[in-house]
């Protein structure tokens, strides 16, 4: 904030504590504090456009004694309260930045991470609005023709590729295998024999000592899956 800022947030401060109005009736008092309170919030801002900080609505929740906290009875508002208020506001403002690639050559090291800098530290003091483009690249529709495309080949992985990912993708290349001989896919519903989330295989169920069935090495479908599969294709169907 500015002077002449601090010096009209002091006059509403005033307003609402004696003790600092007091001290704003003397020239050199008001003067040293003008300078204080300027020099301690100089990269606090006083609003911000989108109207999320307003460091008047700061001063009022100190004197309105949230929370069971009593410190305005005791002592007048101090640029440290003001800080501590601005503090989360501004933490919120930088996990909302995304750090957009600065318009200077990648190559001149120094530059690129002084203009980081630059744009960080005004997002940080309220002077720049947080940069969101993650926002713009994974929002909205996605595009009909490659909808279609998609739907067509069934998959954004080549035949090619996916073949040569089966020896490390066993369980998914025979699911889509059974889905490819218009099969069932027995991991599309869980297994109500051993538990087996959608998804995962199933399992054998052994007794441990206590007489508690426990499900451990992977195994076939069991039979009451693969009727489960077989009823919601055709249920689907």
């Amino acid at each position: 904030m500015q002077p002449r800022e601090i010096a009209a947030l002091l006059d509403r401060v005033g307003s609402l504590d004696g003790r600092i109005d007091r001290q704003l009736v003397d020239e050199h008092l008001a003067e040293r504090a003008i300078t204080r309170w300027t020099e301690a919030l100089a990269e606090v801002p006083a609003t911000l456009p989108d109207g999320s900080w307003d460091v008047g609505r700061a001063v009022r929740g100190y004197y309105e004694q949230r929370g069971g906290d009593n410190s305005a009875r005791y002592r007048p508002i101090e640029p440290h309260d003001i800080l501590a208020a601005w503090a989360p506001h501004r933490a919120g403002l930088m996990q909302r930045h995304t750090d957009p690639a600065p318009p200077v050559d990648p190559d001149n090291v120094a530059g690129y991470l002084a203009e980081l800098r630059r744009s960080r530290a005004a997002v940080a003091t309220g002077r720049a609005a947080p940069v969101e483009q993650h926002r713009e690249l994974t929002g909205g529709d996605v595009r009909p023709d490659l909808a279609e495309r998609l739907a067509l080949v069934g998959s954004p992985i080549p035949p090619a590729v996916r073949q040569q990912l089966v020896a490390y993708r066993p369980i998914r290349a025979q699911r889509e295998a059974a889905v490819a001989a218009g099969r069932p896919d027995p991991l599309a519903v869980a297994c109500t024999w051993c538990g087996a989330p959608v998804g995962q295989p199933c399992r054998s169920r052994r007794l441990n000592p206590a007489g508690e069935a426990r499900a451990n090495r992977r195994r076939s479908p069991h039979p009451s899956r693969l009727d489960a599969a077989a009823q919601q294709q055709g249920v689907a169907a």
